[in-house]
């Protein structure tokens, strides 16, 4: 921690949208004399009110924040997938660590050279898979390693959400694979259900580049946009263990995210956004729920004690394997027509959009059944025929 302070000064680049909620857990960390809001920074100047009581100066880019003298200890970095690299750079140069939201980079060599800046500068850089401070996933390891399920004969993610024409109008980048000769990739394997993903590698034990040994993408959209909001994917990693993940924002509600190991005698499952495993075998039915420790503070205790992080930007690699197969992967297919006229099915019957305006979205039929199939098969909606996929 900085000599100059008892508590962190913190700094928060991007205090709209996500953002928001940064600004607002470093208010609360200061109300506890634990860090200390300094600065924001944004294009836009926010709100007197946004910032509540903290006095924090803002400035409009980073590079103003940086070219004065009086620096943060931590930044915290809640900005465009393809700013990623160069404003988590420009910090871990100026000698700041580095809070970055998910997902790490744009591509895999982005990723690589961000680890290559780490290591450099001796900085340290946190990537905000909050899925990783979760006291549920070390459970779940330890009960696969104890057998509970026998042997695992593969690991899936299941996400069915929702996300209306607001979601894909909030930004100019926002379900865009590219934007101004930038790769950006926001889709739904690498932005709102990129935890399912990381968190399902994580509990596998695929935790760097290297741990990957291959990824097959099926990628589709009901969404008039660029990338994919459907998907399945599969991932095979060195130590064998197989990951198959279906994913879509296209369901008919909104259901709890999760990941499943499978084994010989049961499954356990991780519902990540409320940190709940629920354990089922033939004689055995249990749930529990786990406490989280967020990764802000983990990254200030890392500070203090020297200790490792929980989300080290090294160990999102293998995460980045698959956000690299969806880039660089085939354009995702469309399933309806774009635009999915008026509120009537499309695609002979497998797309119904709901709702008007803003607030309109596709329901692709039964979907999350197809998904739940993904991730105990590990096989693609093409290999499973799916009704939307070619005959």
């Amino acid at each position: 921690m900085s000599s100059r302070e008892s508590v962190a000064r913190i700094a928060v680049v991007g205090v709209h949208g996500h953002g928001a909620s940064h600004v607002r857990r470093v208010s609360e960390l200061e109300e506890r004399g634990e860090a200390k809001l300094t600065a924001v920074v944004d294009p836009r100047e926010p709100e007197a009110e946004a910032l509540g009581t903290s006095r924090a100066t803002w400035f409009a880019t980073l590079g103003d924040l940086l070219s004065q003298g009086d620096l943060p200890d931590v930044v915290v970095l809640s900005t465009p997938i393809h700013t990623h690299l160069p404003l988590a750079q420009a910090a871990m140069e100026a000698g700041i660590d580095v809070l970055l939201e998910k997902p790490t980079a744009a591509s895999l060599a982005e990723h690589e050279a961000l680890v290559a800046v780490a290591e450099r500068t001796g900085r340290r850089c946190q990537v905000g898979f909050q899925t990783f401070g979760s006291h549920a996933l070390p459970a779940v390891t330890r009960m696969v390693a104890r057998g509970e399920i026998g042997e695992v004969t593969g690991i899936g993610a299941v996400g069915a959400w929702v996300r209306t024409a607001s979601y894909w109008n909030r930004s100019a980048w926002a379900g865009r694979r590219h934007l101004d000769g930038h790769d950006v990739v926001d889709g739904v394997v690498t932005n709102p259900l990129a935890h399912a993903v990381a968190t399902a590698l994580r509990i596998g034990g695929a935790r760097r580049a290297d741990d990957v040994a291959y990824v097959d993408t099926d990628l589709w959209r009901a969404n008039p946009i660029e990338a994919d909001d459907t998907s399945a994917v599969r991932v095979v990693a060195t130590n064998g263990t197989r990951f198959g993940f279906g994913l879509t924002l296209c369901a008919d509600e909104r259901t709890p995210a999760r990941v499943i190991v499978y084994g010989t005698e049961g499954t356990i499952t991780l519902e990540y956004e409320f940190d709940r495993v629920l354990l089922r075998t033939g004689s055995v039915s249990a749930e529990k729920e786990y406490a989280r420790t967020p990764l802000l503070e983990d990254l200030l205790a890392a500070r203090r004690t020297g200790g490792p992080l929980l989300c080290d930007v090294a160990e999102t690699g293998a995460f980045m394997r698959v956000l690299e197969a969806v880039r660089t992967g085939p354009e995702p297919r469309a399933i309806a027509s774009d635009g999915g006229a008026g509120n009537a099915g499309s695609a002979d019957g497998i797309v119904e959009w709901r709702g008007e305006g803003d607030g309109r979205w596709p329901v692709i039929t039964d979907v999350e059944s197809w998904c739940e199939k993904v991730a105990s098969t590990q096989k693609l909606f093409t290999e499973l025929n799916t009704p939307w996929t070619p005959r």
